[in-house]
């Protein structure tokens, strides 16, 4: 803010929003779109300087949705009818531009909540947010706090012992776009994440002597077994269609454990609801895992920061908070949240 009549118009919309929510990706917009079919007044804060910046600034090129258009749909905007099944991340971000601009979306950028407290005399939050361009900080009084940072919001990179002396080139998954620069290198991939995964197959389809690190077990699904999966969870029990995708997998794969893919105990859809571990879901990596194109061994870590409430409560806390995207369901999870939670808050006006 750089005039006084800009920090007053902003402490007047500060006064009248009802909700805020936090952070500007696919949650975030598909909760505000849906506040707003509601009417209800809200405010939209987002640290980067645009909206969707995992997509638009941290995303490989290659990266599509890994489940069918209808599973990713935001909530009271379809996909257009000519995009394919897989949507690539440049019609994603274009269905995002519509999105934004349909439901006339305005977040307010460049603003990191540093803090959120329930003020118990007021009935209400307050949040705390810094300007990153003048430093400022700005206080938020709402009577309702949306959290809808995402799974991935923050990037991680783990301590490695001896990194420092390293004279090759080191890069987190967020800095990475395409293999041409690593062609005929040796790359290792830390993490069977689905970004590393696809990332290896990159690298190797470019030419790289490329290695990949486990970190620990993953069940591997095709994309029409993992569609298949949610397609199946809306009329059988979860253990009924893990047992049924599990066995499926082992048809498909085999033993993938003598290429340092070990398979969990848990079934895949119960181990993304409770502790948040997605299946690796195979475009075409685990072909060149047993060609010997990509080398693979395990290395067991983990700790990841999900939401406390359990599915299908998750997405509501108490004293009006909310969280929105961290149901361990992508997409099709931040969705049906952020529904959820617009209804609620509507319910109690």
């Amino acid at each position: 803010m750089t005039s006084q009549k800009a920090r007053k118009e902003m402490t007047i919309e500060q006064e009248s929003a009802v909700v805020v929510v936090v952070g500007a990706g696919p949650s975030g917009l598909a909760t505000s779109a849906c506040l707003k079919t509601l009417s209800i007044p809200h405010i939209l804060l987002e640290r980067e300087d645009c909206f969707a910046s995992i997509w638009k600034k941290y995303a490989y090129d290659r990266l599509h949705l890994h489940l069918v258009k209808r599973f990713c749909e935001l909530p009271h905007m379809h996909f257009p009818s000519d995009y394919p099944e897989y949507v690539p991340r440049d019609k994603f971000l274009r269905y995002l531009d519509d999105y934004v601009a349909r439901f006339g979306i305005e977040p307010a950028y460049g603003r990191s909540v540093e803090s959120a407290a329930y003020d118990e005399g007021a009935g209400k939050w307050r949040v705390n947010a810094r300007d990153v361009g003048s430093g400022e900080v700005e206080e938020y009084l709402c009577r309702f706090l949306v959290v809808a940072t995402g799974e991935t919001s923050d990037p991680f990179v783990p301590e490695v012992e001896g990194i420092e002396g390293f004279a090759g080139k080191v890069i987190h998954s967020t800095l990475y776009k395409n293999g041409k620069e690593f062609n005929g290198s040796r790359v290792l991939v830390v993490g069977s994440g689905n970004s590393g995964m696809e990332i290896a197959l990159d690298l190797a389809d470019h030419g790289a002597r490329t290695s990949i690190i486990v970190r620990s077990p993953v069940h591997v699904l095709s994309r029409k077994m993992a569609n298949l999966g949610l397609r199946l969870m809306k009329y059988f029990p979860l253990h009924v269609v893990d047992s049924l995708l599990v066995l499926l997998s082992k048809l498909v794969y085999g033993d993938m454990s003598k290429y340092g893919l070990r398979r969990p105990a848990e079934g895949p859809f119960f181990m993304k609801k409770q502790y948040g571990k997605y299946p690796f879901i195979d475009v075409g990596t685990c072909q060149k895992i047993k060609s010997g194109e990509i080398q693979g061994d395990d290395y067991l870590l983990n700790k990841d920061g999900v939401a406390k409430p359990s599915y299908p409560n998750h997405w509501k806390g108490k004293k009006g908070l909310y969280c929105v995207g961290l149901a361990r369901s992508g997409l099709y999870g931040s969705a049906s949240d952020a529904q959820n939670v617009a209804d609620d808050i509507q319910s109690q006006l």
